[in-house]
C-alpha cells in the first residue's frame, strides 16, 4: 500500500469509544496513481508504515487511560441490584416463604447445630447463637487474616474453622453445604451496613482488587468498570447493567436456579470477558471481593438476595 493509499485509509476509518481506531472498518482508497508516480512514491511506503503504527499504540495508550481515570460512582448514587429488579423478583426476596434462598439458610441452621470432624464439635460449641454472635460479621468480609497473611473471605473462614477448630475435611467451594453456611451466617446480617475493614494490612489487597476492576483484558479488551461504573443506566442483551454492589451474597439467581457465591457470579463476569479465568478461591478474586465490598460501604446485607 502506498503512502496515498494509507492517507486515504485513515481519513475513511471509523473511531471506536475511548479513541480507539477500528482496524475492521478501515477501507483503503482507491488509487488514482501513474506507474511512475507509483514507484516514486515506494521510498515512502516504510515511514507510512511507521505513522500507522504510532497511531495503533497512540489510540491504544488514549483508551487504557480513560478507563483507568473513570469515576466511581458517587456515594449518594450507589443502588443495589434489587433496584434494578421488577416487582415480582423483589416481592419473592422480600418474603422469607417465596425466597428459595430461605431453604439454604434452614439447611445452614441444621449444618451449624451438628457436630462435625475428629474434635466433635459443631459451630454453635464455639458461637453461640448465631443470631447474636454473627451479627455484622459477613458485612465484615473479605477481612485479614493474620496467618495466611492476607484477606480470606466468609467460604473461606468457615472452612478455616473446619480444619483448625473441628478437625474436619474442608467443605467444597461452591457446595451445597459450604453455600448453607455462608447464607445462614450471612443472613445474621441482613439490614447491616456493610463495613469492610481497610487499614494498612488490607490497603494493598485493595489496590490490587481495584487495578483488576478497572483493567482492561480478554479478548474482548474489557473492564469491569465500562459495565458497572460507565454504563450502569443502560441494557445489556435486555437486562439492566447493574453497578455490582455485592449486598446480598449468597444470592439466590433464577437463571442458575441455585444460590451461589459472589465468586460464582465474578467468575460468569469474566468469561463473558474472554478472559482465563481463575479458580475459584483465587486470590484474585478474593481481592476483587474487597474492593467490591468497599464501593459498597455503607449499603445495607440484603443475604440471602434474589436476582434474575
Amino acid at each position: 500500500m502506498t503512502s496515498r493509499n494509507f492517507i486515504g485509509l485513515v481519513l475513511r476509518s471509523s473511531p471506536c469509544p475511548q479513541g480507539e481506531v477500528s482496524v475492521s472498518k478501515l477501507v483503503a482508497a482507491p488509487s488514482f496513481e501513474t506507474p511512475a508516480l507509483r514507484r516514486a512514491s515506494q521510498d515512502e511506503d516504510g515511514a507510512a508504515r511507521s505513522i500507522f503504527l504510532i497511531c495503533v499504540l497512540a489510540c491504544a495508550m488514549v483508551s487504557a487511560t480513560v478507563v483507568s481515570l473513570a469515576a466511581e460512582i458517587p456515594l449518594n448514587e450507589r443502588k443495589s441490584g434489587y433496584d434494578f429488579m421488577g416487582p415480582e423478583s423483589r416481592a419473592m426476596q422480600d418474603d422469607d416463604t417465596a425466597n428459595p434462598g430461605s431453604l439454604w439458610v434452614l439447611d445452614g441452621e441444621a449444618l451449624w447445630k451438628r457436630k462435625a470432624g475428629t474434635a466433635s464439635k459443631s459451630c454453635a460449641d464455639c458461637h453461640g447463637d448465631a443470631g447474636e454472635s454473627m451479627k455484622g460479621v459477613a458485612a465484615r468480609y473479605p477481612a485479614f487474616n493474620a496467618a495466611r497473611g492476607r484477606p480470606v473471605n466468609l467460604d473461606q473462614q468457615i472452612n478455616i474453622c473446619r480444619t483448625e477448630r473441628q478437625q474436619a475435611t474442608p467443605l467444597p467451594l461452591e457446595g451445597k453445604e459450604l453455600l448453607a453456611l455462608s447464607a445462614y451466617v450471612a443472613r445474621q446480617s441482613r439490614g447491616m451496613p456493610i463495613n469492610a475493614t481497610i487499614d494498612e494490612r488490607t490497603r494493598p489487597f485493595l489496590e490490587a482488587g481495584r487495578t483488576m476492576f478497572y483493567r482492561r483484558q480478554g479478548q474482548l479488551n474489557f473492564a469491569c468498570a465500562q459495565c458497572h461504573d460507565d454504563n450502569w443506566k443502560e441494557k445489556l442483551a435486555g437486562a439492566p447493567i447493574t453497578q455490582a454492589h455485592p449486598s446480598g451474597y449468597p444470592i439466590y439467581r433464577l437463571e442458575w436456579q441455585n444460590v451461589g457465591s459472589l465468586q460464582r457470579r465474578l467468575r460468569n463476569c469474566i468469561s463473558g470477558m474472554r478472559v482465563d479465568n481463575y479458580p475459584l478461591g483465587a486470590n484474585e478474586l478474593v481481592d476483587l471481593e474487597l474492593f467490591l465490598m468497599w464501593r459498597a460501604r455503607g449499603m445495607p446485607m440484603e443475604a440471602p438476595a434474589v436476582r434474575p
